[in-house]
């Protein structure tokens, strides 16, 4: 699989169902949540994250929010963090917990 590859899979949701689905996840993921996940995909950008226990959700940690030095976690790792936003383009934007600061 190439590195940069989109999260595909018969066990992930479509985007039509993460779009129907989008009230749900914002109401069973509010700004705050803590979220433990796995990484799906991996883009120049950041990682895509399945959220455990809220299977139609897709997640992305981006780059953005990654202290210097660090790396993006692999294909497959476990990862924890927290919601901090809902995006126009429905994903639910989280900060990892092994990207935070000793600042924060």
């Amino acid at each position: 699989m190439d590195e940069y590859a989109w999260p595909t899979g018969p066990d992930l949701p479509t985007g039509d169902t993460v779009l129907q689905s989008w009230a749900a996840t914002v109401a069973a993921l509010p700004v705050g949540t803590r979220i433990t996940g796995e990484v799906i995909g991996r883009q120049p950008f950041g990682v895509f994250i399945r959220i455990e226990g809220v299977p139609n959700a897709v997640a992305l940690a981006e780059i953005a929010s990654m202290p210097l030095g660090t790396k993006r976690p692999a294909l497959g790792a476990s990862v924890e963090g927290e919601v901090f936003w809902h995006a126009h383009n429905h994903q639910v934007r989280v900060r990892l917990d092994e990207w935070r600061t000793s600042a924060e």
